[in-house]
């Protein structure tokens, strides 16, 4: 009897985490940008209320993206690729936050100690047309990176925190979902 309570306890949360897995993974493919731009991959990402969408160019090598995530307005998203390591230190980001008088800001900057500066500045894979939003509730990031030559398949990283302080984002905190938050992204996937 306990076997027989067991199993179908075991399988119905296995029902509950595929419908939610479903549910997940509609998401990024049935947004619909505001700016109509339109990207034909995307990935719901497992922390941080965040997703990532790119169209990938094979004959420039070049990636357009968007990503996104649920923030609130005094907070500060940023999504990077780590071309030589493993998590954050050496990640090449882009970052967006509101300025106090609402628009948004947005711009690269490089990832290089556990207290970066969260400057702008130039990043070792060039990158272009980098803009923001924020719209209900949600902050997006948009850029083209690239050339990227022959690599396609990169380790990222994802991020947000809650205060930005004279137009630069404070620490964000550094448990829970805010540590788990990196993955492996290959472009050429769909």
């Amino acid at each position: 009897m306990a076997k027989t309570t067991t199993s179908i306890l075991l399988l119905c949360s296995l029902s509950f985490a595929s419908l939610v897995s479903i549910s997940t993974a509609e998401a990024c493919s049935n947004y619909s940008f505001p700016s109509n731009q339109v990207f034909g991959s995307c990935i719901d990402l497992p922390v941080l209320q965040a997703s990532l969408h790119w169209n990938y160019s094979q004959l420039t090598t070049k990636v357009h993206i968007a990503y996104r995530a649920t923030q609130i307005p005094k907070g500060w998203i940023a999504w990077a690729l780590n071309p030589m390591g493993r998590g954050m230190i050496g990640s090449q980001a882009l970052v967006a936050f509101r300025h106090f008088n609402g628009s948004m800001i947005a711009y690269s900057t490089s990832i290089t100690s556990y207290n970066p500066s969260m400057l702008p500045s130039e990043l070792g894979i060039p990158v272009s047309d980098i803009s923001a939003e924020y719209v209900d509730k949600q902050m997006i990031i948009f850029g083209v990176l690239g050339p990227l030559g022959n690599q396609t398949s990169f380790i990222h990283v994802w991020q947000g925190g809650s205060t930005v302080l004279e137009n630069i984002p404070q620490v964000h905190p550094l448990s829970g979902e805010n540590v788990e938050s990196l993955g492996l992204i290959n472009f050429m996937s769909s």
